[in-house]
């Protein structure tokens, strides 16, 4: 069976972790979110897999390539430009998107299956596509339900008592909510949707083609299924997706490494002394980390690999990301940390660099360079005295 994941979008909301890693492979304890879709995908019989891609494209190819590994099949559908030599993302919509892929060549033929490539889900796809089918629609929306005061965060269904979609809401006010199933992103399709895409230009699935299948009166359907959906649409929405991986609220993602105490993973060849460091889990460390005497850490935690954690630094309900050098002044707490940038649970970052934060946060792999350098010139100088 045949299935699409959008992977086109710039992931302006994630940044600044999005300026350099597009959104499918913005990793879950190590493990980018778009290879939890693959590994769903080909669990339900969906082994031909479209991809778009366009901010970042070439990360995502390199990563997945031609999807062997993964046990299945995946082609890619390019949405930009060349200039000077540069690709230049300029993605077309996510309805466009499949237009495009579909006039190249009809390779949507049967029924297929949308999804975001920047959500973890559990869900029966089977029973979703088997539900559809019954229904003789034309394109189904997997929706699920929320606590009335959160519908404000997200899209809403409204839809009659056979699931036959009726309109949309976008983040309507807890009063004027007609409805708590809120759309997920995962969409159930037959090929002659995408007839009622317009070729050539920008469409999206949720703002353009959706209430233009409503307006027709189209056999369009939503199903509201209980299943965990862990949508990563802002660094806040990332932040919690970690701590419920951590804390194993998210079943369907277990934590890498060894557990080499309870509750602290670790990946291969970590430098720490158990003994002299004050860690309380949950707490995963990455391979190559230095902990260093001293330094206190507190779950839930994540540290990525290569990273250097001073005596005295404390990382408190924290996510740091790979090649981080915490010094021994630092004391991060609800923070993120991704290279030049620490970034609080709300969202709002700040750019060490330009806040002169540098010699306390800063790229481990510098920080090595420089003791180098430093070393190589003591050389030089003990040499050029035994010379003399």
């Amino acid at each position: 069976m045949k299935a699409m994941i959008l992977a086109a979008g710039k992931g302006t909301r994630v940044r600044p972790i999005t300026y350099t890693i597009p959104k499918p492979l913005i990793p879950i304890l190590e493990k980018p979110v778009m290879e939890f879709l693959l590994e769903l995908l080909r669990q339900h019989g969906f082994d031909e897999i479209m991809v778009n891609v366009s901010h970042l494209a070439q990360e995502i190819e390199s990563y997945f390539k031609d999807g062997q590994r993964f046990g299945v099949r995946i082609g890619y559908s390019f949405e930009g430009r060349i200039e000077k030599g540069e690709l230049i993302g300029a993605a077309i919509g996510s309805a466009g998107g499949i237009k495009r892929i579909q006039e190249f060549n009809p390779f949507f033929d049967d029924t297929f299956v949308v999804l975001c490539g920047d959500a973890l889900i559990d869900l029966d796809l089977t029973a979703a596509v088997k539900w559809h089918k019954e229904k003789g629609a034309i394109a189904t929306i997997v929706t699920k339900s929320v606590p009335k005061e959160d519908v404000p965060s997200y899209g809403v269904v409204v839809t009659d008592e056979e699931g036959l979609i009726q309109s949309f809401q976008e983040k309507p006010s807890v009063e004027e909510a007609k409805s708590t199933n809120i759309n997920t992103g995962i969409y159930i399709f037959e090929p002659e949707v995408i007839n009622y895409i317009p070729p050539n230009q920008k469409y999206d699935i949720g703002g353009e083609l959706f209430p233009k299948l409503v307006e027709m009166g189209a056999p369009f359907y939503a199903i509201s299924m209980d299943f965990e959906w862990v949508d990563i649409g802002k660094v806040p929405d990332y932040w919690h997706a970690i701590r419920g991986v951590l804390l194993q609220e998210i079943k369907n993602v277990p934590i890498p490494g060894t557990q080499v105490a309870p509750g602290i993973y670790t990946g291969v060849n970590v430098a720490v002394n158990w003994d002299k460091v004050d860690i309380t889990g949950p707490v995963y460390i990455g391979a190559m980390t230095r902990i260093e005497d001293g330094a206190k850490i507190v779950g839930p935690t994540m540290i990525g690999h290569n990273c250097w954690v001073c005596s005295g630094a404390t990382v408190d309900n924290s996510v740091i990301f790979e090649y981080s050098r915490l010094g021994s002044g630092a004391s991060l707490i609800d923070k993120l940390v991704y290279g030049r940038y620490c970034i609080d649970k709300t969202g709002a970052s700040i750019d060490l660099q330009a806040a002169a934060l540098d010699w306390l946060i800063t790229d481990r792999r510098e920080e090595e360079l420089n003791q180098r350098s430093e070393e190589d010139v003591i050389r030089s100088v003990l040499k050029d005295k035994q010379d003399s």
